[in-house]
């Protein structure tokens, strides 16, 4: 099909919009990773397809073309952490941390069978400005338990838009779909929402591709918490909410930052606070519950102290 017809098919206002059919999706997500048309049609189309509005089947279908692109490479007995792309300025990343705890983890708790921790990186996505998890990946010494995947390796396509997606400064349908994309193939998945409709949403889009997808209330796009929240699953085809309050598990954490920086998160990470590692190795107790290596977080919580 012409590209025009897709721009018109998701641009032309509320009477002539309509959602894009799979291969149609499939085919105007392809044409745009391989840059098959020009910078003004892409930019176009994908205004045009957040002002529209993106229907579940439109965004699962975006999933398949971006996955018929991608290089996998299997970490067995994983959870894939859904961190987005799009900057923190109100937290410091935690995962750096989360290597040197789960090895001695695993020192004590020999019986639990182990988990690896994905996570992808790229260059900074709009709309936000702050630190990515890219610039922290470089603290991580080993990769035992820990997993780090550049974008820019196993989708070069996607990370090369990264200029484009700055020009526009708008978030896309590539936001909503990017944070768990499986290039691990892993069995689990965890990512967050912000608004409530959208954990139903990401659990349409990606439970196909995973035995268990978390949604979990946290910070800034990304599944660390830092204080109290709440995540969801679907169990039996409903939805189940469940909460969690950190001064149950002795955890008094209240800092925030206004636009911490790369250094500053790197100074925490190197030299962390007992408040830092409590909270470190409570996301921990939650992925190895999200991944049913425990049958409660509070049971996690135990063995990790």
């Amino acid at each position: 099909m012409d590209f025009k017809k897709y721009i018109k098919a998701v641009g032309t206002g509320i009477k002539g919009n309509r959602d894009l059919l799979e291969d149609e999706t499939i085919d105007v997500i392809t044409k745009i990773l391989k840059k098959e048309v020009t910078d003004a049609q892409i930019g176009a189309f994908l205004i045009g397809f957040r002002v529209k509005l993106e229907s579940d089947d439109e965004l699962k279908a975006c999933v398949k073309a971006l996955k018929n692109l991608m290089t996998f490479k299997e970490v067995k007995d994983s959870i894939e952490l859904g961190y987005s792309f799009d900057g923190r300025v109100r937290n410091p990343f935690l995962f750096p941390l989360y290597e040197d705890i789960l090895k001695d983890f695993y020192k004590k708790n020999s019986d639990i069978k182990p988990l690896n921790l994905v996570i992808s990186t790229d260059y900074l996505q709009p709309a936000k400005i702050g630190m990515c998890a890219k610039d922290l990946a470089g603290e991580l010494k080993t990769n035992e338990y820990v997993h780090i995947f550049d974008r820019q390796e196993y989708l070069k396509n996607l990370s090369d838009l990264t200029p484009l997606r700055h020009e526009l400064g708008l978030r896309t349908v590539f936001n909503t779909v990017e944070k768990l994309l499986g290039v691990a193939k892993s069995e689990y998945a965890v990512t967050t929402a912000f608004h409530r409709p959208y954990v139903q949403k990401y659990i349409n889009i990606f439970s196909e591709y995973f035995k268990q997808v978390t949604i979990v209330k946290a910070a800034e796009g990304s599944p660390e918490v830092f204080s109290d929240g709440k995540y969801w699953q679907k169990i039996d085809d409903e939805i189940c909410e469940k909460s969690f309050e950190l001064s149950h598990y002795g955890i008094n954490y209240d800092k925030v930052y206004e636009n911490i920086t790369i250094e500053e998160s790197k100074k925490i990470i190197n030299n962390p606070s007992q408040d830092i590692l409590k909270l470190s190795k409570f996301n921990i107790a939650l992925y190895l519950l999200f991944a049913n290596r425990v049958d409660s977080l509070q049971e996690a919580w135990e063995r990790l102290n």
